[in-house]
């Protein structure tokens, strides 16, 4: 069982390593220079080569590369271009927006999506299932700067119930805080209820017509022990899955509802650095939100053999 945690940690060693790569390309081939941008329109050649000398523009790609990737090893993101902070100063102002954004629309997705699947799932093909399969199609189908916008409209320009946009610190009161945040993470979390639902619906559908959850209904256990001890545990492993994928999703894809309802968070943030071509600041936020991602998977995935002793059993057989 070490093993096989030990391995699996290892095995994002790779995956990291292409992740830089990847990013790391991107910028190269994205059109636009930093060099310009900072100069202007007008500035002379010389005033922007200058610029691209400065900033190590004008060296081979592989030797940018390999300065980069050594600053990151030392835990250096770099710089921005235009402002010359840091980009971990940055983000560590941007990403408690971003982390509090996922986490109330995590929070706001499973309130909708667990009970909907199971009682989806329990009471199949009753008009509750209907209407809910119908929910995550649709759900599915709205853009989500769509949804923000219908939000706005509604609870914030219409009824005058929250606030149209802006963010309010915690610090400035728990209360108003939390009214500047409820609609973002709306937005959010109906989206990515609709996935979870539908998975957990089909992994409890397939779990209750298992012979072991029909044996234990016919040892007289009450419904609500089989359904709690006996099948959401079997069900949650693909619903942890996506879940992990939807953590994910909602740490790094929030550009747009953070643009749409003007916060301060990282995905406002990288949108920002990209237009301005402050490809420093757009690199290292890219590559922690990618680091995120991978780290949040790997976390559901050690967490299988606690949801399942299956897991643990057939690990542990695999490796003899």
């Amino acid at each position: 069982m070490a093993r096989y945690l030990i391995l699996r940690a290892m095995s994002v060693i790779p995956t990291l390593f292409g992740i830089t790569v990847l990013v790391f390309l991107v910028t190269v081939f994205i059109p636009g220079d930093p060099a310009q941008v900072l100069a202007g329109a007008e500035a002379p050649p010389e005033v922007v080569a200058s610029l691209r000398h400065e900033f190590g523009l004008d060296q081979p790609i592989h030797v940018r590369y390999g300065i980069w990737l050594a600053n990151i090893a030392r835990g250096n993101l770099g710089e921005s271009y235009f402002s010359h902070q840091t980009v971990l100063r940055l983000v560590g102002r941007a990403f408690p927006v971003t982390l509090e954004l996922a986490t109330l629309s995590l929070l706001v997705a499973l309130a909708i999506a667990v009970p909907s699947g199971i009682v989806s799932a329990v009471k199949a093909s009753s008009w509750f299932d209907l209407g809910a399969t119908a929910f995550g199609f649709v759900g599915l189908s709205i853009p989500g700067f769509w949804l923000g916008i219908m939000l706005i409209y509604l609870f914030g320009a219409h009824l005058r119930w929250l606030p149209a946009g802006g963010f309010i610190p915690l610090s400035q009161g728990p209360v108003a805080n939390l009214r500047s945040m409820i609609l973002p993470a709306v937005a959010l979390g109906t989206f990515a209820s609709t996935q979870l639902m539908r998975y957990l619906r089909a992994g409890m559908l397939d779990v209750l017509n298992a012979d072991y959850v029909r044996t234990a209904r016919a040892k007289g256990l009450a419904d609500a022990m089989v359904l709690v001890r006996h099948a959401m545990r079997n069900a949650l492993i693909p619903f942890m899955t996506v879940l992990g994928v939807q953590m994910g999703y909602l740490l790094g894809g929030t550009v747009i509802t953070e643009s749409v309802f003007a916060l301060p968070g990282v995905g406002r943030l990288v949108l920002t650095a990209i237009l301005n071509r402050d490809y420093q600041v757009a690199v290292g936020i890219i590559l922690l939100i990618a680091t995120a991602f991978v780290l949040v998977n790997l976390a559901v995935d050690l967490l299988y053999p606690v949801l399942d002793p299956r897991v643990r059993i057939g690990q542990s057989m695999s490796w003899q």
